[in-house]
């Protein structure tokens, strides 16, 4: 089973923020593969069926995102996920506005979310699809990250969470080799 983890803060008062792409790629994977994510479970919302013939788990944690890994490592021992198959979402401010990058392994780098991840389950040796949400010229990260983006930035916003979406369905279809070749440009 994969288990396909979209990060983001819970709350209508993160909803379409810069901090919550990797839940729109969740919404939108779910859309594109009729499965409901609505039942609460493991600290998340989660929901069960079929993404190009293997069984697939979305999960959008329910903790805020610096405590993302309570929710992932507490799924993965449940259900002895092989990490291989743990592929995670995120937005990323080293990346330029709306570009995808998929990586198999590595640091968390500047994402606290991620850097929870890794701590709670002691590995970096899952795969991950970054989204790009640029860095604020001025002003406060934190600020920036839990804003909105601008009218300028959404087309290219949406752009990417369709491109991720079709980069997670990638990986689980050919593996994530084919699909860091197939998107990484």
């Amino acid at each position: 089973m994969y288990v396909v983890v979209g990060l983001g803060n819970p709350g209508r008062k993160y909803d379409a923020t810069r901090h919550n792409v990797g839940f729109e790629v969740i919404d939108y994977l779910a859309y594109r593969n009729n499965i409901e994510v609505k039942k609460i479970k493991h600290k998340a919302l989660i929901g069960e069926g079929t993404i190009a013939g293997q069984k697939v788990m979305l999960v959008k944690p329910q903790t805020f995102m610096n405590l993302s890994g309570q929710s992932v490592s507490e799924i993965c021992g449940y259900y002895k996920v092989d990490l291989d198959k743990l592929i995670v979402i995120y937005d990323d401010i080293d990346i330029d506005l709306g570009r995808v990058r998929i990586r198999k392994k590595g640091s968390g780098g500047t994402h606290n979310g991620m850097r929870n991840i890794i701590y709670m389950l002691q590995k970096d040796a899952f795969p991950r699809v970054r989204i790009g949400i640029g860095r604020p010229e001025k002003g406060d990260l934190v600020s920036f990250v839990i804003g909105k983006f601008t009218e300028k930035e959404k087309e290219d916003i949406i752009l990417s969470i369709k491109l991720a979406t079709e980069a997670v369905e990638n990986i689980i279809e050919e593996g994530i080799d084919k699909a860091m070749n197939n998107y990484n440009k």
